[in-house]
């Protein structure tokens, strides 16, 4: 079972590298492929990114919508699977807990914890591939909200521990794949 760890900033086109990196390698051989969605449609603009990343991908290809739980118990009759994106589904968990219990670090700590099992799992299963999709919250400035602070904090962690599980790691910038591992 092959990892492949795709991150980048917002915007930097990771998603659509991931999409060409699945549609290449399953076009190799017969596969199935499922396409897992973290994303939340809270308003417009949401709305019409998820619509171009849908209109995106290959007809063929299953969507499974998954902003609460990764499980992967659903991949069963799939050979590929691609997550778009860990750093969404952290945001999600993020967004369930009260501000003023942002600081409280055994939350922190059962997302990544979470986000250990669910890697656990994915190398464990019978899968020939899994894309996870995830942003790269290490070049920008530290946040100006708690909110933000703790997403950057748990995303970073989720990254690295991705990162030194993953048989492959590429970030993306301005478009670009850039590999940094396998």
């Amino acid at each position: 079972m092959n990892i492949v760890m795709v991150s980048g900033g917002v915007r930097s086109g990771k998603s659509a590298y991931a999409e060409r990196l699945v549609l290449e390698r399953s076009s190799a051989v017969p596969a199935k492929v499922l396409y897992v969605a973290t994303g939340l449609r809270w308003d417009g603009e949401m709305d019409e990114r998820i619509d171009k990343h849908r209109a995106r991908r290959p007809a063929e290809w299953d969507t499974l919508e998954a902003a609460s739980d990764l499980s992967v118990s659903p991949y069963e009759d799939y050979d590929f699977v691609l997550v778009d994106t860990l750093s969404a589904w952290i945001a999600n968990r993020l967004m369930e807990i009260p501000e003023e219990r942002l600081g409280d670090k055994s939350l922190a700590q059962r997302i990544l914890t979470r986000v250990d099992e669910y890697i656990e799992a994915l190398g464990a299963s019978r899968l020939r591939e899994a894309v996870i999709v995830t942003d790269e919250v290490g070049w920008g400035g530290v946040a100006l909200s708690p909110l933000g602070r703790r997403f950057q904090d748990i995303v970073g962690e989720a990254n690295q521990r991705l990162a030194a599980r993953a048989d492959e790691a590429v970030v993306v910038v301005s478009g670009l794949p850039w590999r940094l591992k396998g």
